[in-house]
């Protein structure tokens, strides 16, 4: 196992090195001029070529590379061209709140996405089934700036029951865990009803019946834990998608997160602070890659990581 997680984590390294030429590539071909935006459109030329100059825009790009390298082998993410605070700094106030969003709408929607999807697999073809398929396509198909604006409308502006953004309270995450879950939810139940489907025909399924298993133990034991393997893999890529995707829900309901400060950031062109998110993202895949994989070993025992 030990040596599983070094092999692994080892090879985080050319995929982060990877994403950050992209990254690095994709800021500096943004429109926009970052030494003027500091300086103030007010600014002579002289002040802003001096900007540019304290910034290292004025090195070739090549150069400008290296030593951002060099900052991310000493664990320095350099400073916001914005505010002139660190990077680290910004990143850390903004990580928890996005961190907890994420969390709160994956608990809900993984509990409610697998039990509809348990409970259409168990009566496939009934009116349950149907009504909740329906549910599920709803849900992927309602855009969720949409959902957020209407939830605000009908909870904040006419029921006055939950405040229409901000961050604090519990009442501050009902509405935006419910957008931002919505779609992970209809997602996970279409694919735990699919998956119950596939591993209730398998032959030790019908053999576990034949030998007068009871049908609580058919279903709990011998199929949902087989089909809640693959189960666990689109639970990790979406926990993956929702930490670095919650843009859209988190501008909706003005929630102080990463979404938000990289929104502010591209449009002030913050190369330190854009290449510093997207690089926390990639990282953030890889570990919830790596541990869906040792979930996979404690969910079925006969799987063993090589």
């Amino acid at each position: 196992m030990l040596e599983y997680l070094i092999r692994r984590l080892a090879g985080t390294i050319p995929v982060l090195l990877a994403v950050s030429v992209f990254t690095f590539a994709f800021v500096h071909l943004l429109p926009g001029d970052p030494a003027r935006m500091v300086a103030g459109p007010e600014a002579s030329l002289e002040q802003v070529n001096r900007v540019r100059t304290e910034l290292w825009l004025d090195r070739p790009i090549w150069e400008q590379y290296i030593r951002y390298l060099d900052q991310m082998a000493h664990f320095e993410l350099g400073r916001s061209i914005k505010t002139h605070e660190p990077v680290s700094k910004l990143i850390g106030e903004r990580f928890m709140p996005t961190l907890w969003l994420t969390v709160w709408s994956m608990v809900w929607a993984v509990i409610a996405g697998v039990g509809l999807g348990v409970l259409c697999g168990v009566r496939r073809g009934g009116w349950a089934d149907r009504t909740a398929m329906v549910a599920a396509i709803s849900g992927i198909s309602f855009p969720s700036f949409w959902l957020g604006l209407m939830l605000i409308d009908l909870f904040s502006v006419h029921l006055r029951w939950l405040p229409t953004g901000g961050y604090g309270t519990w009442q501050h995450f009902v509405m935006p865990a419910f957008t931002l879950g919505s779609g992970v939810a209809a997602v996970m139940a279409r694919f735990t009803r699919s998956a119950f489907i596939e591993v209730a025909a398998e032959d030790y399924v019908r053999t576990a019946r034949s030998k007068g298993v009871p049908e609580q133990g058919v279903i709990w034991t011998h199929t949902l834990r087989n089909a809640l393997i693959p189960v666990i893999t689109l639970t990790g890529l979406q926990f993956g998608f929702l930490l670095g995707g919650a843009i859209v829900v988190e501008t909706v309901f003005t929630w102080p997160g990463l979404g938000r400060l990289l929104i502010d950031s591209v449009n002030f062109r913050d190369y330190p602070v854009i290449q510093a998110e997207i690089l926390l993202f990639a990282l953030e895949f890889v570990l919830i890659n790596l541990i869906v994989d040792l979930l996979y070993g404690l969910v079925n025992p006969e799987i063993r990581l090589k």
